[in-house]
């Protein structure tokens, strides 16, 4: 038996709990114990049977007993009088004997039952206080490693039980998790929580990973360990999530999400209303207050970290908020702006994308609460701006190829300059760096012209003189002179783009480019961030996605990387569609559409209507209410059309928050659909390809095959006759709508194809889709 530090603990409890795990032994335990006391001379047989008849009669008297002779029979009695027996025993054992006589009595009782040399656990952990299973554990961990070898499975199920308490309850993440943390790993998160429960999902990924990082065998190629740090944390426990809702009265928004998603979309402003700026408990306000005097004037980030946030199949990509704070106020402005920020994230449990999201992936039941994982805004300060380096979100496996030459298991990365946030969604007339890890030099654009038109234009920062999150354009900060500017830049000279070798103080910031070729190609970058993939998939089992921010340490002839580990989950995927095979006999009439930049794996058969928002009658749409309302009619045919029969087309961007480069559409939309293509609005106007951002997390996850038609460009070719000239069945199935039909085309398809319908093909590793019309037995 091995003691353990029992000073911080209710020693009559421990007692009670080790004893309650020997039902049938109990009495002969006790027996022993009271021998101990008695023979100590800590108190007579006489005193003890005396003091538990008065205790006996006490409680007889307490349970309403006024002739307790009469009124009790005489085995009742006996069973009370057993009762007080027991409790005295653990009571005066507890507080007048070392734990190690107890141990040494239970090893007794037991030593006919079990080998002499056998190390047991004398109680429950499910059913333990954390302090007991912290001690029993750290006491484990400190035998010799021959002892400690008999306990591995004592000190496996403690550690099995906390990270179930303290991390997460998902079978998928305790299994690999169970491996790697340690009791000291769980106590260092244990002292950086604030307030109880479990800390989420999000902070568990992060913390995975970087345990798994740190394996041996993950370092086998390269150091990984001293290239990959982690953000200086704190986690607000979920159980918190409750006490601020029934602190601020809002237990009414329980049932929020049994409503319609109408409904839940229209109480959702008075929702947020309630919500932000809410009461919290005082001890949380101080134990905030507290890490404010401590990181005091850098700026944080409140993140969201759901219980169901980043597990396996459901990552809630985008679904939760999560805000800046930049911190540069006085302290009791912090304090409010940082207590607002989690209340808005809190509030966001309820949004309408969250609430559909779980329903369609059978969540809606689960008891989702939300824990907050703060941390330090990783970069550094440029004058009044604060931000990284690099940031961005890198992926193992990329499921989309612009040329065969690309290896898709070696990952792609979405890079930029700034802040991450515009490297995870998809924002207007900007574009992060698409990196396939297999090959970093090649791009999907060609020429200068375009190269520059798609690379980055605009970055995210913390300005710290206006103490908020703010945009601004790159040319107004980068330069020639930036620190590390020769591995992020290139220089227009002459129609050309090249390198920029040193410092040219004659170079305009006008002429730089973003295009990080010098990083990608002349540094270990690259390599790093593959072997990081690598090591994580391997254990993880599947692919994973990593965001994370990056520093470049200044070395020669290379400079060096600190990798800053913000977020690590699993990824979903399709299974592999087999036996892909396109057609080459399929006639130029029966032929709806070909591509062959980007293209997906996998075939979609059967389909039964198009939903088609036609290019060019969406770009002369006069204003930005009825482009609005377009994603209105599209989600109401979601809800109509047979699902996965249908597949949607339209011009630029599906789901862009702004309405001219695309239809600003919803998860709560498009999850039907079988396909969703982007179809560009004109040749210079191509549609960015969206993989890497949470928007195509959710197509992932819902099976959704999304596609690029780039019309005029190699051999993408769109049959505008079959999907412009097709009778519209719009009114028919929305009449509601039906004053849309000049932009929104419904083209029942065996309708419009004498009984035939829709099939589309796509070789990923040929680079070739096709999508035409087929008779189906």
């Amino acid at each position: 038996m091995v003691s353990m530090n029992t000073e911080a603990m209710p020693k009559v409890l421990q007692l009670y709990l080790e004893i309650s795990q020997y039902p049938i032994l109990a009495p002969l335990i006790r027996e022993r114990m009271r021998n101990e006391l008695y023979a100590r001379g800590i108190i007579s047989p006489s005193d003890f049977e005396q003091e538990v008849k008065h205790k006996a009669i006490l409680s007889q008297e307490l349970e309403g007993l006024t002739d307790p002779v009469a009124q009790e029979p005489a085995d009742v009695w006996q069973r009370r009088i057993a009762h007080f027996r027991d409790t005295l025993t653990d009571f005066y054992f507890a507080h007048n004997l070392p734990h190690s006589l107890f141990e040494r009595i239970v090893r007794d009782v037991l030593a006919k039952r079990m080998p002499e040399d056998a190390i047991f656990l004398s109680f429950n952990p499910e059913l333990a206080p954390w302090d007991m299973l912290f001690a029993q554990g750290e006491a484990y961990e400190a035998l010799p490693p021959a002892q400690r070898d008999k306990v591995k499975h004592h000190l496996r199920e403690i550690i099995v039980v906390l990270i179930k308490g303290l991390i997460s309850d998902q079978l998928a993440f305790v299994g690999i998790a169970k491996d790697l943390f340690t009791i000291a790993d769980l106590k260092a998160i244990r002292q950086r929580r604030i307030g109880r429960g479990k800390i989420g999902g999000k902070a568990a990924g992060m913390l995975l990973a970087w345990k798994i990082l740190n394996l041996p065998e993950s370092n086998e190629e390269m150091d990984l360990k001293s290239h990959i740090v982690l953000p200086e944390s704190y986690f607000i426990g979920a159980d918190v999530f409750y006490d601020f809702i029934a602190l601020n009265d809002l237990h009414y928004l329980n049932d929020q999400k049994y409503k319609t998603r109408d409904e839940i979309a229209a109480d959702y402003p008075h929702v947020r209303e309630a919500f932000i700026g809410g009461h919290f408990p005082d001890d949380i306000v101080e134990r905030l207050r507290e890490i404010l005097d401590r990181v005091g004037k850098h700026p944080l980030i409140v993140r969201s970290s759901s219980l169901l946030e980043d597990n396996f199949g459901t990552s809630f990509a985008g679904k939760y908020d999560s805000f800046f704070c930049p911190n540069q106020g006085t302290p009791e402005q912090n304090l409010h702006d940082l207590l607002c920020a989690i209340s808005a994230v809190y509030a966001s449990v309820f949004s309408p994308d969250a609430l559909f999201y779980r329903q369609q992936m059978g969540l809606l039941d689960y008891d989702e609460r939300m824990a907050i994982l703060l941390q330090e805004v990783q970069g550094d300060r440029h004058g009044d701006l604060f931000f990284p380096t690099l940031a961005g979100v890198a992926f193992s496996h990329n499921p989309f190829r612009w040329t065969t030459r690309i290896r898709s298991e070696d990952g792609f990365v979405r890079l930029v300059w700034g802040l991450g946030t515009r490297a995870v969604e998809r924002v207007a007339h900007d574009y992060p760096r698409m990196v396939a890890l297999s090959h970093p030099h090649l791009r999907p654009e060609v020429g200068v012209t375009e190269i520059r038109r798609y690379s980055q234009h605009f970055f995210d920062a913390i300005d710290l003189a206006g103490n908020q999150f703010q945009t601004r354009p790159v040319a107004n900060v980068l330069s020639a002179e930036f620190p590390s500017a020769p591995w992020l830049v290139s220089v227009v000279r002459d129609g050309n783009l090249q390198p920029l070798i040193a410092y040219d103080p004659g170079v305009s910031p006008q002429d730089l480019v973003l295009t990080f070729d010098n990083l990608l190609t002349k540094t270990r970058f690259v390599p790093l961030m593959k072997a990081i993939l690598k090591a994580l998939e391997a254990r993880f089992e599947r692919h994973i996605d990593v965001e994370f921010t990056a520093d470049i340490i200044p070395g020669h002839p290379q400079p060096d990387f600190v990798i800053h580990l913000l977020q690590c989950r699993p990824q979903s995927s399709w299974e592999p569609a087999g036996g892909i095979q396109i057609p080459t006999t399929v006639s130029e009439a029966d032929t709806i559409f070909t591509a062959d930049r980007l293209v997906p794996h996998g075939r979609v058969q059967q389909i039964q209507h198009i939903v088609f928002v036609d290019p060019r009658h969406y770009s002369r749409i006069p204003d930005e209410t009825t482009r609005l309302q377009l994603a209105r009619v599209v989600g109401r045919l979601n809800q109509v059309l047979k699902p996965k029969r249908f597949i949607l087309m339209g011009p630029g961007r599906w789901g862009s928050n702004n309405v001219a480069l695309g239809v600003k559409v919803t998860y709560a939309d498009i999850y039907q659909t079988a396909m969703l293509i982007e179809i560009g609005l004109s040749d210079e106007d191509s549609p960015e390809v969206s993989y890497g951002t949470h928007f195509f997390q959710d197509l992932v996850e819902s099976e959704i095959y999304p596609l690029a038609l780039y019309p005029g460009r190699g051999k993408t070719t769109i049959n505008w006759d079959f999907l412009r000239s097709s009778p519209n069945v719009l009114a028919e199935l929305v009449p509601e709508y039906a004053g849309y039909a000049e932009y929104v085309r419904v083209i029942d398809v065996p309708a419009s194809a004498q009984g035939r319908m829709l099939e589309v093909i796509m070789d990923s590793d040929k680079s070739l889709a096709l999508g035409y019309l087929r008779h189906y037995a």
